[in-house]
Protein backbone atom coordinates (compact mmCIF):
# COMPACT_ATOMS: atom_id res chain seq x y z
CA UNK A 1 0.00 0.00 0.00
CA UNK A 2 1.42 3.59 -0.53
CA UNK A 3 2.39 5.66 2.19
CA UNK A 4 4.04 8.92 1.98
CA UNK A 5 3.83 11.72 4.98
CA UNK A 6 4.16 14.82 2.71
CA UNK A 7 3.02 18.37 2.61
CA UNK A 8 2.38 19.71 -0.09
CA UNK A 9 4.04 22.51 -1.87
CA UNK A 10 4.15 26.30 -1.50
CA UNK A 11 0.68 27.55 -3.25
CA UNK A 12 0.83 30.83 -3.79
CA UNK A 13 -2.56 32.00 -4.86
CA UNK A 14 -6.02 32.72 -3.38
CA UNK A 15 -8.38 29.78 -3.81
CA UNK A 16 -12.12 29.73 -3.91
CA UNK A 17 -11.95 29.59 0.26
CA UNK A 18 -10.17 32.89 0.23
CA UNK A 19 -13.11 35.10 -1.10
CA UNK A 20 -16.76 35.76 -0.23
CA UNK A 21 -18.89 33.73 -3.16
CA UNK A 22 -22.17 33.89 -1.45
CA UNK A 23 -24.85 35.19 -3.81
CA UNK A 24 -22.50 35.88 -6.51
CA UNK A 25 -22.36 34.35 -9.78
CA UNK A 26 -19.31 32.16 -10.07
CA UNK A 27 -17.79 30.49 -13.61
CA UNK A 28 -15.77 27.84 -12.71
CA UNK A 29 -13.86 26.19 -15.18
CA UNK A 30 -13.54 22.33 -14.92
CA UNK A 31 -11.96 19.89 -17.40
CA UNK A 32 -14.65 17.50 -18.00
CA UNK A 33 -12.81 16.13 -21.37
CA UNK A 34 -13.67 13.02 -20.82
CA UNK A 35 -13.66 9.70 -23.29
CA UNK A 36 -16.93 8.47 -24.56
CA UNK A 37 -17.49 5.21 -26.46
CA UNK A 38 -19.56 5.10 -29.83
CA UNK A 39 -22.76 5.13 -28.03
CA UNK A 40 -21.73 8.63 -26.79
CA UNK A 41 -21.44 7.14 -23.02
CA UNK A 42 -18.80 7.89 -20.52
CA UNK A 43 -16.16 5.51 -20.13
CA UNK A 44 -14.40 7.03 -17.67
CA UNK A 45 -15.54 9.86 -15.26
CA UNK A 46 -13.05 10.36 -13.00
CA UNK A 47 -12.40 13.98 -14.26
CA UNK A 48 -16.12 14.89 -13.26
CA UNK A 49 -15.61 13.70 -9.91
CA UNK A 50 -12.44 15.41 -9.30
CA UNK A 51 -14.30 18.70 -9.87
CA UNK A 52 -17.00 18.01 -7.11
CA UNK A 53 -15.45 19.53 -4.21
CA UNK A 54 -15.13 22.83 -5.88
CA UNK A 55 -18.63 22.93 -6.92
CA UNK A 56 -20.01 21.17 -4.17
CA UNK A 57 -18.32 23.98 -2.17
CA UNK A 58 -19.77 26.67 -4.25
CA UNK A 59 -23.33 25.31 -3.89
CA UNK A 60 -23.10 24.99 -0.23
CA UNK A 61 -22.05 29.12 -0.10
CA UNK A 62 -25.02 29.51 -1.86
CA UNK A 63 -22.85 30.80 -5.00
CA UNK A 64 -25.43 30.77 -8.61
CA UNK A 65 -22.66 28.40 -10.25
CA UNK A 66 -21.87 28.33 -14.00
CA UNK A 67 -19.70 25.43 -15.51
CA UNK A 68 -17.36 26.00 -18.32
CA UNK A 69 -15.45 22.83 -20.10
CA UNK A 70 -13.97 21.44 -23.65
CA UNK A 71 -14.57 18.22 -25.25
CA UNK A 72 -12.15 16.73 -27.80
CA UNK A 73 -11.13 18.53 -30.45
CA UNK A 74 -13.83 20.03 -32.30
CA UNK A 75 -11.59 22.59 -34.40
CA UNK A 76 -13.58 26.07 -33.26
CA UNK A 77 -17.27 24.55 -34.59
CA UNK A 78 -20.29 22.60 -32.86
CA UNK A 79 -19.73 18.69 -33.48
CA UNK A 80 -22.49 16.69 -32.34
CA UNK A 81 -20.65 14.20 -30.82
CA UNK A 82 -18.53 16.60 -28.60
CA UNK A 83 -21.94 17.90 -26.88
CA UNK A 84 -21.32 17.74 -23.30
CA UNK A 85 -24.93 16.66 -22.92
CA UNK A 86 -23.75 13.27 -21.32
CA UNK A 87 -21.57 14.95 -19.19
CA UNK A 88 -24.63 17.39 -17.45
CA UNK A 89 -26.53 13.98 -16.95
CA UNK A 90 -23.34 12.54 -15.17
CA UNK A 91 -22.95 15.47 -13.37
CA UNK A 92 -26.50 15.86 -12.63
CA UNK A 93 -26.28 12.23 -11.27
CA UNK A 94 -22.98 12.93 -9.36
CA UNK A 95 -24.14 16.14 -7.41
CA UNK A 96 -27.86 14.71 -7.15
CA UNK A 97 -29.50 17.93 -8.18
CA UNK A 98 -30.55 19.31 -11.20
CA UNK A 99 -27.91 20.68 -13.36
CA UNK A 100 -29.24 23.09 -16.94
CA UNK A 101 -27.18 22.45 -19.47
CA UNK A 102 -27.13 24.99 -22.26
CA UNK A 103 -26.75 24.39 -25.83
CA UNK A 104 -25.16 27.41 -26.60
CA UNK A 105 -21.42 29.15 -24.94
CA UNK A 106 -22.68 32.87 -25.09
CA UNK A 107 -25.69 35.10 -26.12
CA UNK A 108 -29.10 35.65 -25.44
CA UNK A 109 -30.29 32.31 -24.46
CA UNK A 110 -27.11 31.89 -22.22
CA UNK A 111 -27.54 35.68 -20.60
CA UNK A 112 -31.32 34.95 -19.70
CA UNK A 113 -30.82 31.97 -17.93
CA UNK A 114 -28.08 33.14 -16.36
CA UNK A 115 -30.28 35.71 -14.43
CA UNK A 116 -33.02 34.12 -13.69
CA UNK A 117 -30.54 32.13 -11.65
CA UNK A 118 -31.52 31.25 -7.64
CA UNK A 119 -28.63 30.50 -5.02
CA UNK A 120 -26.98 27.04 -5.63
CA UNK A 121 -28.52 26.80 -9.03
CA UNK A 122 -25.97 24.68 -11.26
CA UNK A 123 -25.52 25.78 -15.26
CA UNK A 124 -23.20 24.04 -17.74
CA UNK A 125 -22.59 25.55 -21.10
CA UNK A 126 -21.71 23.70 -23.74
CA UNK A 127 -18.78 22.55 -24.77
CA UNK A 128 -16.16 25.56 -25.20
CA UNK A 129 -14.35 24.74 -28.26
CA UNK A 130 -17.41 25.23 -30.12
CA UNK A 131 -16.48 28.63 -30.71
CA UNK A 132 -12.92 29.54 -32.58
CA UNK A 133 -12.31 32.36 -29.87
CA UNK A 134 -11.57 29.58 -27.05
CA UNK A 135 -8.42 28.20 -28.28
CA UNK A 136 -7.53 31.42 -30.46
CA UNK A 137 -7.90 33.15 -26.49
CA UNK A 138 -10.31 35.99 -28.45
CA UNK A 139 -10.65 39.12 -26.24
CA UNK A 140 -14.19 39.69 -27.26
CA UNK A 141 -15.27 35.42 -26.48
CA UNK A 142 -13.30 35.97 -23.01
CA UNK A 143 -15.48 39.39 -22.23
CA UNK A 144 -18.60 37.61 -23.18
CA UNK A 145 -17.48 34.59 -20.57
CA UNK A 146 -16.69 36.89 -17.99
CA UNK A 147 -19.68 39.03 -18.48
CA UNK A 148 -21.83 36.52 -16.95
CA UNK A 149 -20.15 36.24 -13.72
CA UNK A 150 -18.58 38.14 -11.11
CA UNK A 151 -15.79 35.39 -9.78
CA UNK A 152 -13.60 33.23 -11.43
CA UNK A 153 -12.34 29.99 -10.20
CA UNK A 154 -10.20 27.74 -12.60
CA UNK A 155 -10.21 24.32 -11.83
CA UNK A 156 -9.54 22.71 -14.71
CA UNK A 157 -5.63 21.43 -14.18
CA UNK A 158 -5.54 19.73 -17.18
CA UNK A 159 -6.02 22.82 -19.53
CA UNK A 160 -4.01 24.98 -17.20
CA UNK A 161 -1.55 25.72 -19.84
CA UNK A 162 -3.20 26.45 -22.49
CA UNK A 163 -3.73 30.01 -23.19
CA UNK A 164 -6.86 29.62 -24.05
CA UNK A 165 -10.15 31.98 -23.19
CA UNK A 166 -11.58 30.34 -20.67
CA UNK A 167 -8.51 29.61 -18.89
CA UNK A 168 -6.47 33.27 -19.46
CA UNK A 169 -8.65 35.44 -20.88
CA UNK A 170 -11.08 35.34 -18.48
CA UNK A 171 -9.40 36.62 -15.63
CA UNK A 172 -8.57 39.70 -17.32
CA UNK A 173 -12.13 40.49 -16.54
CA UNK A 174 -13.20 39.46 -13.45
CA UNK A 175 -10.66 38.29 -10.18
CA UNK A 176 -9.61 34.45 -11.14
CA UNK A 177 -8.88 32.01 -7.86
CA UNK A 178 -7.83 28.33 -7.73
CA UNK A 179 -10.23 25.96 -6.86
CA UNK A 180 -9.55 22.89 -4.89
CA UNK A 181 -8.29 20.33 -7.81
CA UNK A 182 -5.78 22.96 -9.17
CA UNK A 183 -4.17 23.53 -5.69
CA UNK A 184 -3.88 19.97 -4.58
CA UNK A 185 -2.51 18.96 -8.05
CA UNK A 186 0.27 22.22 -8.39
CA UNK A 187 0.75 21.32 -4.28
CA UNK A 188 1.70 18.00 -4.82
CA UNK A 189 3.76 18.48 -8.60
CA UNK A 190 5.80 21.61 -7.59
CA UNK A 191 6.38 20.14 -3.67
CA UNK A 192 7.67 16.83 -4.87
CA UNK A 193 10.40 18.40 -7.11
CA UNK A 194 11.72 21.34 -4.89
CA UNK A 195 11.19 19.30 -1.61
CA UNK A 196 11.44 15.63 -2.30
CA UNK A 197 11.96 12.22 0.46
CA UNK A 198 14.59 10.48 -0.60
CA UNK A 199 15.21 8.25 -2.34
CA UNK A 200 13.16 9.85 -5.47
CA UNK A 201 12.98 8.13 -8.47
CA UNK A 202 11.62 9.30 -11.78
CA UNK A 203 9.94 6.78 -14.08
CA UNK A 204 9.69 8.17 -17.77
CA UNK A 205 7.94 6.13 -20.67
CA UNK A 206 5.49 7.07 -23.71
CA UNK A 207 6.78 7.54 -27.64
CA UNK A 208 9.40 10.12 -27.78
CA UNK A 209 12.06 11.48 -25.99
CA UNK A 210 11.48 15.07 -27.54
CA UNK A 211 8.27 15.62 -25.03
CA UNK A 212 9.97 14.75 -21.87
CA UNK A 213 13.91 16.40 -22.66
CA UNK A 214 12.92 19.47 -20.32
CA UNK A 215 11.67 17.10 -17.61
CA UNK A 216 15.04 15.50 -17.71
CA UNK A 217 16.81 18.54 -17.57
CA UNK A 218 15.10 19.88 -14.68
CA UNK A 219 14.84 16.81 -12.68
CA UNK A 220 18.91 16.37 -13.43
CA UNK A 221 19.96 17.69 -10.22
CA UNK A 222 16.75 16.72 -8.11
CA UNK A 223 16.55 12.75 -8.63
CA UNK A 224 18.15 9.86 -7.20
CA UNK A 225 17.50 7.87 -10.04
CA UNK A 226 15.79 7.53 -13.56
CA UNK A 227 13.99 4.82 -15.31
CA UNK A 228 13.42 4.91 -18.82
CA UNK A 229 10.70 2.91 -21.20
CA UNK A 230 8.82 2.56 -23.62
CA UNK A 231 9.21 3.94 -27.02
CA UNK A 232 11.29 6.90 -25.80
CA UNK A 233 13.92 4.16 -24.73
CA UNK A 234 15.00 3.01 -27.92
CA UNK A 235 16.18 6.95 -28.69
CA UNK A 236 19.04 6.35 -26.03
CA UNK A 237 19.70 2.71 -26.98
CA UNK A 238 20.15 3.60 -30.58
CA UNK A 239 22.26 6.35 -29.11
CA UNK A 240 24.65 4.23 -27.49
CA UNK A 241 25.51 2.21 -30.64
CA UNK A 242 22.74 -0.14 -30.86
CA UNK A 243 20.61 -1.76 -33.16
CA UNK A 244 17.11 -1.60 -32.68
CA UNK A 245 15.73 -2.97 -35.81
CA UNK A 246 12.39 -1.13 -36.30
CA UNK A 247 11.82 0.20 -33.14
CA UNK A 248 10.37 3.83 -32.84
CA UNK A 249 13.78 6.30 -33.07
CA UNK A 250 13.64 9.98 -33.22
CA UNK A 251 16.93 10.16 -34.87
CA UNK A 252 17.04 13.94 -34.48
CA UNK A 253 17.57 13.51 -30.80
CA UNK A 254 20.36 11.11 -31.00
CA UNK A 255 23.19 13.55 -29.63
CA UNK A 256 20.65 14.76 -26.67
CA UNK A 257 19.62 11.90 -25.58
CA UNK A 258 23.46 10.67 -25.03
CA UNK A 259 24.34 13.83 -23.55
CA UNK A 260 21.48 13.71 -21.08
CA UNK A 261 22.20 10.48 -20.56
CA UNK A 262 26.31 10.74 -19.49
CA UNK A 263 25.10 14.02 -17.56
CA UNK A 264 22.98 11.98 -15.40
CA UNK A 265 25.45 9.39 -14.58
CA UNK A 266 27.87 12.43 -13.78
CA UNK A 267 25.66 13.89 -11.64
CA UNK A 268 25.50 10.40 -9.54
CA UNK A 269 22.06 9.57 -10.63
CA UNK A 270 21.61 5.50 -11.22
CA UNK A 271 19.95 5.47 -15.09
CA UNK A 272 17.95 2.42 -15.98
CA UNK A 273 17.17 1.47 -19.83
CA UNK A 274 15.39 -1.85 -20.77
CA UNK A 275 17.29 -4.57 -20.62
CA UNK A 276 14.99 -6.83 -22.61
CA UNK A 277 11.95 -6.33 -24.91
CA UNK A 278 8.76 -7.95 -26.38
CA UNK A 279 9.32 -7.19 -30.52
CA UNK A 280 6.94 -7.56 -32.92
CA UNK A 281 6.83 -6.90 -36.93
CA UNK A 282 3.96 -4.62 -36.30
CA UNK A 283 1.37 -3.43 -33.70
CA UNK A 284 -1.35 -5.39 -34.24
CA UNK A 285 -2.74 -7.87 -31.66
CA UNK A 286 -2.42 -11.33 -33.82
CA UNK A 287 1.24 -9.88 -34.76
CA UNK A 288 4.08 -12.88 -33.95
CA UNK A 289 5.69 -11.70 -30.65
CA UNK A 290 9.13 -13.01 -29.41
CA UNK A 291 11.50 -11.88 -26.17
CA UNK A 292 15.28 -10.55 -26.96
CA UNK A 293 17.47 -8.55 -25.17
CA UNK A 294 17.56 -4.62 -25.96
CA UNK A 295 21.29 -5.43 -27.69
CA UNK A 296 19.75 -7.86 -30.25
CA UNK A 297 16.43 -6.61 -31.70
CA UNK A 298 16.43 -8.01 -35.42
CA UNK A 299 16.21 -6.10 -38.51
CA UNK A 300 12.60 -5.51 -39.29
CA UNK A 301 11.35 -6.11 -35.68
CA UNK A 302 9.59 -3.14 -33.32
CA UNK A 303 10.33 -3.42 -29.83
CA UNK A 304 6.60 -3.01 -28.15
CA UNK A 305 7.14 -3.52 -24.84
CA UNK A 306 9.53 -4.31 -21.71
CA UNK A 307 10.28 -7.91 -20.73
CA UNK A 308 10.63 -9.70 -17.46
CA UNK A 309 14.30 -9.40 -16.90
CA UNK A 310 13.76 -5.07 -17.40
CA UNK A 311 10.62 -5.66 -15.34
CA UNK A 312 12.47 -6.91 -12.56
CA UNK A 313 15.49 -4.33 -12.97
CA UNK A 314 12.91 -1.76 -12.79
CA UNK A 315 11.05 -3.19 -9.60
CA UNK A 316 14.05 -3.46 -7.99
CA UNK A 317 15.19 -0.10 -8.16
CA UNK A 318 12.25 0.59 -6.83
CA UNK A 319 11.98 -1.59 -3.71
CA UNK A 320 14.08 1.60 -1.40
CA UNK A 321 11.90 4.63 -3.10
CA UNK A 322 10.28 7.02 -1.13
CA UNK A 323 9.28 9.23 -3.24
CA UNK A 324 8.14 7.96 -7.17
CA UNK A 325 6.56 10.12 -9.76
CA UNK A 326 5.63 8.22 -12.97
CA UNK A 327 4.99 9.40 -16.44
CA UNK A 328 4.19 7.43 -19.90
CA UNK A 329 3.77 3.59 -20.65
CA UNK A 330 6.58 1.47 -20.89
CA UNK A 331 5.06 -0.17 -23.92
CA UNK A 332 1.45 -0.29 -26.49
CA UNK A 333 -0.24 -1.38 -23.07
CA UNK A 334 -3.93 -0.64 -24.91
CA UNK A 335 -3.43 -4.71 -26.37
CA UNK A 336 -2.69 -6.93 -24.29
CA UNK A 337 -0.06 -9.34 -26.21
CA UNK A 338 2.33 -5.76 -25.13
CA UNK A 339 0.54 -4.57 -21.54
CA UNK A 340 2.44 -7.04 -19.16
CA UNK A 341 5.40 -4.59 -18.89
CA UNK A 342 3.59 -1.35 -17.66
CA UNK A 343 1.08 -3.04 -15.43
CA UNK A 344 3.78 -5.14 -13.59
CA UNK A 345 5.44 -1.59 -13.02
CA UNK A 346 2.28 -0.23 -12.16
CA UNK A 347 2.37 -2.74 -9.67
CA UNK A 348 6.12 -2.62 -8.57
CA UNK A 349 5.12 1.66 -8.07
CA UNK A 350 1.79 0.80 -6.11
CA UNK A 351 3.49 -1.86 -3.75
CA UNK A 352 6.71 0.89 -3.33
CA UNK A 353 6.66 2.20 0.66
CA UNK A 354 6.78 5.57 -0.92
CA UNK A 355 4.89 9.03 -1.97
CA UNK A 356 3.85 7.84 -5.24
CA UNK A 357 2.34 10.14 -8.40
CA UNK A 358 1.26 9.31 -11.37
CA UNK A 359 0.70 11.99 -14.45
CA UNK A 360 -0.56 11.76 -17.46
CA UNK A 361 -3.36 10.17 -19.38
CA UNK A 362 -2.54 7.09 -20.38
CA UNK A 363 -0.54 6.53 -17.31
CA UNK A 364 -3.45 7.03 -15.25
CA UNK A 365 -5.33 4.27 -17.53
CA UNK A 366 -2.29 1.96 -17.32
CA UNK A 367 -2.54 1.98 -13.59
CA UNK A 368 -6.71 1.93 -13.56
CA UNK A 369 -6.57 -1.27 -16.02
CA UNK A 370 -4.01 -2.60 -13.95
CA UNK A 371 -6.31 -2.55 -10.78
CA UNK A 372 -3.67 -0.91 -8.86
CA UNK A 373 -5.24 2.70 -8.71
CA UNK A 374 -6.19 2.86 -4.92
CA UNK A 375 -3.05 2.49 -3.83
CA UNK A 376 -1.28 5.17 -5.56
CA UNK A 377 -0.73 8.21 -3.90
CA UNK A 378 -1.86 10.74 -6.12
CA UNK A 379 -3.29 10.70 -9.78
CA UNK A 380 -2.81 13.81 -12.01
CA UNK A 381 -5.59 14.63 -14.04
CA UNK A 382 -3.62 16.70 -16.86
CA UNK A 383 -0.83 15.31 -19.44
CA UNK A 384 1.10 18.27 -20.42
CA UNK A 385 0.13 20.17 -17.30
CA UNK A 386 1.59 17.71 -15.08
CA UNK A 387 4.64 17.76 -17.46
CA UNK A 388 5.15 21.40 -17.73
CA UNK A 389 4.80 21.60 -14.03
CA UNK A 390 7.83 18.82 -13.98
CA UNK A 391 9.85 20.69 -16.29
CA UNK A 392 9.42 23.81 -13.51
CA UNK A 393 7.43 25.89 -16.34
CA UNK A 394 4.75 28.51 -14.87
CA UNK A 395 1.13 26.93 -16.04
CA UNK A 396 -0.48 29.88 -18.01
CA UNK A 397 -3.63 29.73 -16.37
CA UNK A 398 -2.04 29.62 -12.93
CA UNK A 399 -0.18 32.70 -13.46
CA UNK A 400 -3.65 34.90 -13.99
CA UNK A 401 -4.93 33.74 -11.29
CA UNK A 402 -4.74 36.59 -8.33
CA UNK A 403 -1.60 36.05 -5.75
CA UNK A 404 -2.11 35.46 -1.79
Amino acid sequence: MARGGFGQGEFNKLTIEDIDIKGKRVFIRVDFNVPLDENLMITDDRRIRSALPTINYAIDEGARVILGSHLGRPKGKPEPKLSLAPVARRLQRLLNKEVQFLHDITGPLVKEAVTKMRPGDVILLENLRFDPGEEGNDDNFARELASMADVYVNDAFGAAHRAHASVVGVAKYIPGVAGFLLRKEVGYLKGVVSNPVRPFVAILGGAKVSGKIGVLENLMDKVDKVIVGGGMAFTFIKAMGYEVGDSLVENDMLDLAERIRTNLIKNNVKFYLPVDCVVAHSIEPQAETKLVTTQEIPKGWRALDIGPASVRLFSEALENAKTVIWNGPMGVFEMDAFSRGTFAVARAVADAYALTIVGGGDTDLAVHRAGVSDSISFISTGGGASLELLEGKELVGLAVLKDR
